[in-house]
């Protein structure tokens, strides 16, 4: 009776052509062997499984085929066939784990290059996970692997090429194999179940890629180990329950109770996971894979390519990110990360991700820095928060202002309407108004350089040009807002306030010119049509008789103490 041949091998590619995935390398080769450009030494670097060592004897094939060197060897002749076969004397294929020894390689290569091949023209040594080679071994290949004889060829195929000595990188050219999409390997079963005569549910095939993480191979022995258990028909419960896998809508239903702040919903389903017999180091990396993809599709749009997923899953990522804050989403992974760690040595799992999943429910409501520290300024009554309670003009954009000009007058007080001529006069309020728009909206638009324009302020209005300026030391700060990038999106945001485009420009100002300039507006803000509502305490001029303050006044101030103790900081200087 023949052996039964498992999948793995039974469909291992013979040709370029058949190698899934990986055409930027193979087609390189094809070329090489097109033009007779054919290298001494190769180096196949990439994860396990992903057709390393496949490639390996397909290009012995291609350089000892009868009718080669070819691109397609015929797989009839006897080279061809006892290279398949593994018993090939010009094919020499050995692991390295095995053979680490100097005295091992010196017997197997460095005195074996300079015999001829017995048939065909290349002798071709295949050294798999060659990174296991002790360091002497390495030094006594060096000069071999530079200078090979002409009918010698060299492939090194490793998983971990930071192992390699630099002196044997550079004298390689280098190929590096990526893990293959879901969709390759899916698309790549269906057609071998097609041809063994197995009904596999389409999300059967979608579990099985899932836990193969890029993998062929493990994808063909996970199939192959299905179809012992299961026969001729899979379903998807079979490959769950066999591999403790969660099905993919349960990640989703998890991850939305996390990120809807349902601690509660979110326990009573991971306990019905756990119940069920799931992986749970495999669970919290699938939850990670999932918050990885949710972040790179709210950051990246419909550019979202790096995402591996299928279309249906592509649709339901936007559609549970489109209401998600970057930052939630960052802290929550951020929690999920950190204990995917400790999870591996805890001998408490159950209980290790249940706190994990509590703190992320958690992390989406956690208050940045920013907030933290504008809800301190404004318990000392300075400047008010950016964002929540700000007057109602900082928060209605130029439509809603024109709306309000047909309402009665008592109620166009609330509105600072934009003025429909860049020639008007601009009251403290208006400017503070077209500020807190400006500093929320440019925020969301621009993170990175929402911290630089904290150092800045207000100065300036005149229909024309708005005016930002910056304190001496925040000159660097002011130099960074100027570039192209940002003074853009700070332009937008004005004309997406006053419904027109206006200038820009930043100005270092002490806090006297600001000063200064307080009383200037004030007059203005009497020559104004309409009466304006009192200016908020930053934008109220400062008068002769205001209390100052002392540099120890604050740091006996218990709220201020508190914020240095917290955020480990210290008072450099007080300013009114």
């Amino acid at each position: 009776m023949a052996q039964y041949q498992v999948l793995a091998r039974k469909w291992r590619p013979q040709q370029f052509d058949d190698v899934i995935g990986q055409e930027h390398i193979t087609q390189t080769l094809v070329n090489a062997i097109k033009n007779k450009r054919i290298a001494h030494a190769y180096l196949l670097v990439g994860p396990r499984g992903t057709g390393k060592t496949t490639t390996a004897r397909i290009l012995a094939k291609a350089l000892n085929c009868e009718k080669g060197p070819t691109p397609t060897p015929c797989d009839k002749c006897s080279n061809c066939k006892e290279v398949a076969d593994g018993t090939s004397m010009n094919v020499m294929e050995f692991d390295a784990a095995s053979n680490t020894q100097v005295d091992k390689v010196r017997e197997l290569i460095i005195e074996n290059v300079k015999y001829a091949p017995t048939s065909g023209k290349y002798k071709v040594y295949i050294v798999d996970e060659v990174h296991m080679l002790s360091g002497s071994s390495f030094n006594a290949l060096l000069k071999t692997l530079e200078e090979p004889p002409e009918h010698v060829i060299f492939v090194f195929a490793t998983t971990e090429v930071s192992k390699l000595p630099l002196t044997i990188l550079s004298r390689c050219q280098r190929f590096d194999f990526r893990r293959l999409a879901s969709s390759l390997i899916v698309k790549h079963l269906a057609t071998i179940a097609k041809d063994e005569k197995v009904q596999i549910e389409e999300a059967a095939l979608l579990a099985v890629a899932r836990g193969s993480e890029g993998c062929m191979r493990d994808a063909l022995s996970t199939t192959d180990q299905l179809i012992s258990f299961c026969g001729n028909k899979i379903a998807e419960d079979d490959v769950l329950g066999m591999f403790g896998l969660a099905a993919h809508e349960r990640i989703v239903e998890l991850a939305g109770a996390i990120l809807d702040g349902k601690t509660s919903a979110a326990l009573k389903l991971f306990n019905e996971l756990a119940d069920s017999g799931k992986d749970l180091q495999r669970l919290l990396t699938e939850m990670i894979e999932h918050f990885r993809n949710l972040l790179v599709v709210k950051m990246a749009g419909e550019q979202g390519g790096a995402v591996d997923a299928t279309d249906a899953e592509l649709a339901e990522l936007k559609k549970q990110s489109a209401s998600l804050d970057a930052d939630a989403l960052l802290r929550t992974l951020e929690v999920l990360a950190g204990a995917e760690g400790r999870l591996r040595f805890t001998a408490s799992k159950r209980i290790l991700f249940e706190v994990t999943l509590i703190k992320a429910s958690q992390a989406r409501e956690a208050a940045s820095i920013d907030v933290v520290l504008q809800k301190l300024n404004s318990l000392r009554g300075g400047t008010p928060p950016t964002s929540g309670s700000t007057v109602a003009a900082a928060t209605k954009p130029a439509a809603a202002a024109k709306s309000a000009a047909t309402a009665p007058r008592h109620h166009q007080e609330a509105v600072a309407e934009p003025p429909p001529t860049p020639a008007y006069s601009t009251s403290a309020e208006q400017m503070q108004a077209i500020w807190s728009y400006v500093h929320e909206h440019f925020g969301q638009a621009a993170p990175l350089g929402r911290e630089f324009l904290n150092q800045g302020r207000p100065l300036s209005f005149d229909g024309r040009v708005f005016a930002i300026g910056f304190d001496p030391e925040f000159k660097s700060a002011m130099e960074f807002l100027n570039s192209p990038r940002f003074r853009a999106v700070l332009q937008t945001k004005l004309r997406e306030f006053l419904g027109h485009d206006v200038g820009l420009r930043f100005e270092v100002a002490e806090d006297t010119e600001l000063d200064s300039k307080k009383p200037e507006l004030a007059a203005s803000e009497s020559s104004s049509p309409a009466p304006a509502p009192a200016a908020p305490p930053a934008a109220r001029p400062v008068s002769a008789a205001a209390p100052s303050r002392e540099t120890k006044d604050f740091r006996n101030d218990p709220l201020i103490k508190k914020a240095l103790e917290i955020f480990r900081g210290q008072i450099i200087a007080v300013r009114t």
